[in-house]
């Protein structure tokens, strides 16, 4: 393989494209030998695209992940609306549990993958409490995140079967190409449909509007969806809060003073 460009660095990754030599485009990660990373987002990835458009795994190694090139397009409302589609096909795609069979990771953090039959008790237990006890709140605020904790079961609304979810679905892991979505970087497992859509709703992408009305037609969400999202959003603000401090404790504080009001 021939490195045409550096793509700088992601959370302590390297970033390169490059040329196969049979003349495909590829995008390659490089990193930490001692981490499970590049072989838990290859697995990710392989079992999304079961599903849904990912990228070709090319090559994965303890050091490096080698994936095809993705060549990305314009958003477009017709592109919104298949992606808002193919993303609630991959939801209904499912998983044996809530979990998965790999290391679980979100950016570089690690993440409690140990398969579960309940959702209520996974995500307060592998996703919420591990990532509030790495963050670094003021007493107070811990104890306000227990308390939205111990209303999970009650808020989070009618049981739903086992999705099989990104995991990680910011804008930024959602690559516009081939006329919809191609999904990137994630962090996959069997979840609950509504984190995926709570994530997209955190920080927003291209006709979102489109996506969503796109994906209730393909499959009708829950009554109360709405309400649930800030209680999906604690997740993933407290990873913000551990990555990248303080400056997302309000918006995370916000979101746990919704989920008590529910």
């Amino acid at each position: 393989m021939r490195f045409t460009e550096e793509l700088g660095s992601s959370h302590g990754r390297r970033l390169r494209r490059g040329v196969l030599d049979d003349g495909r485009e590829v995008f390659a990660k490089s990193g930490d030998a001692a981490s499970e990373l590049f072989a838990s987002e290859a697995a990710g990835l392989r079992w999304l695209g079961e599903a849904a458009a990912v990228p070709e795994v090319i090559e994965v190694r303890p050091d490096r992940l080698v994936l095809s090139w993705v060549r990305q397009e314009r958003p477009e409302a017709a592109a919104a609306e298949r992606f808002g589609r193919s993303l609630a096909r991959l939801h209904r795609a499912g998983a044996p549990a809530f979990g998965a069979p790999w290391a679980g990771f979100i950016a570089e953090l690690p993440m409690d993958n140990s398969p579960c039959d309940d959702w209520p008790a996974f995500y307060g237990e592998r996703r919420v409490l591990p990532f509030l006890r790495l963050a670094g709140l003021p007493a107070a605020d811990v104890a306000l995140v227990e308390r939205a904790v111990g209303r999970i079961r009650e808020v989070a609304g009618p049981a739903e079967p086992v999705a099989r979810i990104h995991g990680d679905l910011w804008s930024g892991n959602v690559l516009w190409a081939g006329g919809g979505g191609v999904l990137i970087d994630p962090a996959a497992h069997g979840g609950h449909r509504e984190t995926d859509l709570a994530m997209l709703q955190l920080f927003g992408l291209p006709y979102l509007d489109r996506v969503m009305g796109a994906y209730r037609e393909e499959w009708p969400l829950a009554e109360g969806w709405r309400e649930r999202v800030p209680l999906h959003q604690l997740h993933p603000l407290l990873v913000h809060v551990v990555l990248y401090g303080a400056g997302y404790r309000e918006s995370l504080m916000g979101a746990v003073r919704r989920v008590l009001a529910l």
